[in-house]
């Protein structure tokens, strides 16, 4: 196994997606490939790839956004796992949660995939519950509206005004649960009661 790290982002191909709430895994990457001053290159595990280091001399990680839509994110996530011989444990999955507020970031090791088709995928295909999440809180559906519905629209125009901050906010927590470990990450973004 190698000492590298997987981090993907969920979301959805195509220009009609890329805005949407449930493609804030997507931005997030988009973010640390900034950071990393590369660019992300197409690879026969259905997914965009950019390898790179955290920091000089940072630890070594593999961004990876699937080209796959997001119910069927196990399959290139399994696979480039398998490629890159990266262990379960050092999979971290960024996506959207709908049970957290919007602007809020929390991190995870494994249990329930909460409704969320994208992770109950990556779950099936590699076997395993037990991967990192960085989970970016987009808000809950207003009134009756259907989740699906809600998670494939975009930012409503006030919280687009908000986005950068959120996104800049979980591309440092993926920084840091690579460099410092889940604990001290959850000690620096989740609220003083958070669970």
């Amino acid at each position: 196994m190698t000492d590298a790290w997987l981090i993907v982002g969920l979301g959805n191909p195509g220009s009609e997606y890329a805005h949407n709430r449930h493609n804030v895994g997507q931005m997030v990457l988009d973010e640390l490939a900034a950071r990393l001053g590369g660019s992300f290159k197409s690879h026969r595990a259905r997914a965009q790839v950019l390898e790179g280091r955290l920091g000089v001399g940072g630890p070594r990680v593999v961004l990876a956004k699937p080209v796959s839509y997001m119910n069927v994110s196990g399959g290139p996530v399994s696979a480039l796992a398998k490629f890159y011989d990266i262990d379960p444990a050092r999979v971290i999955a960024v996506h959207d949660e709908i049970d957290i507020p919007f602007m809020s970031v929390k991190l995870k090791l494994g249990g329930g995939e909460g409704g969320h088709n994208g992770l109950r995928d990556i779950s099936k295909a590699i076997a395993t519950k037990d991967y990192l999440r960085v989970r970016v809180g987009v808000g809950r559906p207003p009134g009756r509206m259907d989740t699906a519905d809600f998670v494939l629209r975009d930012f409503a125009a006030a919280e687009k005004k908000e986005l950068p901050f959120l996104i800049d906010t979980a591309a440092d927590a993926v920084e840091s649960l690579v460099r410092d470990g889940l604990q001290s990450a959850q000690q620096k973004f989740h609220p003083a009661k958070a669970t």
